[in-house]
Parts: structure tokens; C-alpha cells; sequence
């Protein structure tokens, strides 16, 4: 009797068919693929928005190196834009474009070969203190950053500094546009 009853229980007890298993498997992808697709997103907009906040330090980062050259220039009793713009052979007089390695003392800005988009990346040490700069040896850095002086009048220089990235195929651009006053 008891042989029977167990044949009985288990031709009655089914198990999962074929295609009730296929669809446990297909929501149980789904689930998985969404939370690393999320996941995945945040990480990457987490990325961007690191890269979007150096960026903004790296221009303004040349608007103070600019303000510190002025500030330099008036305690030494010079023209505030020697050195940056105060004749035409000055490496960020107005019209050119120029960039500023804040690593090097004296000398920090260079004329670049052309117009805007012409200065090369900046590159970045990446043992110890991550600089950026133009120092030979250091790894590529995402950011090209860029200087235009436009002069108002005779106390007053518009600079504007323009960082780029890349970010993945897309390019991404932080713009800072500061009034640099002669306050001698």
C-alpha cells in the first residue's frame, strides 16, 4: 500500500515544465542586466562629473595665475601685463592664444603655434603629487587648457580660459571669462 500511495505522489507531484523554467531565466537576465546597466551609468556619470569639477579647477587655476602675474607686476613697480600681454611679443597678447604650465616658476606662459585649439594637452604626473603641467615623461591627462586675452581698455583685460575633455567620442568644453583689473 505504501508503494502505491509514493507511485501516486510522485505521478501527481510536476515539476517545472520547460518553458515556465525559460521564463524564470529570461526575468531573472532582466534583472541582473538592469542593475548593471544602472550601475554601470552612475559609475560613468560619476567619471564625468570628477572630470567636469578638474576642469573648472584647471580654468581657474590660469585666471589665478594670471591675477598672481598682475599682482607680481605691481610690487615690483612693471606694467601689469609684462610678461602676459604688454607688447606684442608677449606670449598671451591680445588675439593670440597661450597657455600656462603652473609647475615652472618664472616663464609659465607659452604662445601656442595657431589660433584656439592649437595648445597641446596637458599631461599629468601621476606618481606622488598629480600635477598638471608639460613636464616631459608625464602621462597624457583628457584636458587641453587655453588662454585669450582681450584687452577693454588700459586697465582692464578680459581673459577667458577654456578647458576641454574628451569624453568618450564626445568633446566636452568648461569656459571661465574673468575681468583682470589694473589696480596700481
Amino acid at each position: 500500500m505504501h508503494s502505491v500511495v509514493l507511485k501516486k505522489r510522485i505521478r501527481d507531484s510536476k515539476g517545472f515544465t520547460v518553458l515556465e523554467t525559460l521564463v524564470a531565466i529570461t526575468i531573472l537576465i532582466l534583472a541582473v542586466t538592469g542593475t548593471f546597466t544602472a550601475a554601470q551609468t552612475a559609475l560613468s556619470q560619476a567619471i564625468f562629473a570628477k572630470e567636469q569639477v578638474v576642469s573648472f579647477f584647471l580654468a581657474q587655476e590660469a585666471v589665478e595665475y594670471i591675477r598672481n602675474l598682475r599682482d607680481s607686476n605691481a610690487l615690483s613697480g612693471s606694467n601689469w601685463l609684462t610678461g602676459l600681454a604688454s607688447q606684442s611679443s608677449d606670449p598671451c597678447y591680445f588675439g593670440k592664444t597661450c597657455r600656462v604650465d603652473a609647475t615652472l616658476g618664472a616663464n609659465a606662459f607659452t604662445a601656442c603655434s595657431g589660433g584656439a585649439g592649437s595648445c597641446p594637452i596637458l599631461l599629468q604626473n601621476t606618481s606622488g603629487n598629480f600635477l598638471y603641467g608639460y613636464t616631459t615623461g608625464w602621462a597624457n591627462s583628457p584636458f587641453k587648457r587655453e588662454i585669450q586675452l582681450q584687452q577693454i581698455n588700459s586697465n582692464e583685460v578680459l581673459a577667458t580660459v577654456t578647458v576641454t575633455f574628451s569624453k568618450g567620442l564626445t568633446s566636452k568644453t568648461v569656459t571661465v571669462t574673468e575681468s583682470i583689473f589694473n589696480w596700481q
